[in-house]
């Protein structure tokens, strides 16, 4: 592949996922971002948790995932949470509220893949994801490709 194509390629995929992420939030009525909604899946899916272990999992700063929990504890959506043998640590957790906007945000998530990726075929789909599962594989074991 030339250099040139592999820039119109990057260049391609970023003009997607933001056109991706602009759909959603604007067929999103909670005004919260992708990034909170990441939070809450997480939450979700292996129960409160640190906010620095979160941050490092999702690839976020500390100070960002401060405002992020911060935003999510304001609405409503999460929950700081202490031990109580050891009031320094401190766990977010995901609150019913939270439940139920992460539930709407993937109802919306669905309905928009649907939309973006009508034009493709079964066979198509089929591609698209054994790419980007290749590739993200590629990510997790550089050396796997190459033997």
């Amino acid at each position: 592949m030339e250099h040139t194509d592999i820039f119109k390629l990057i260049h391609a995929v970023e003009l997607f996922t933001n056109e991706a992420i602009i759909r959603w939030m604007n067929a999103f009525e909670h005004n919260i971002g992708i990034s909170p909604v990441l939070v809450l899946s997480d939450l979700k899916q292996r129960g409160p948790q640190k906010q620095t272990v979160l941050a490092k999992k999702l690839g976020y700063t500390p100070g960002a995932m401060t405002n992020i929990a911060n935003r999510l504890i304001k609405l409503g959506m999460a929950e700081r949470k202490y031990n109580e043998n050891d009031r320094r640590n401190v766990f977010l957790s995901i609150t019913e509220k939270g439940l139920d906007v992460l539930k709407e945000a993937q109802q919306k998530g669905q309905e928009l893949r649907v939309e973006l990726f009508q034009v493709l075929s079964e066979e198509e789909l089929k591609q698209f994801l054994h790419i980007h599962e290749k590739l993200l594989k590629n990510f997790e074991n550089p050396k796997a490709e190459e033997q």
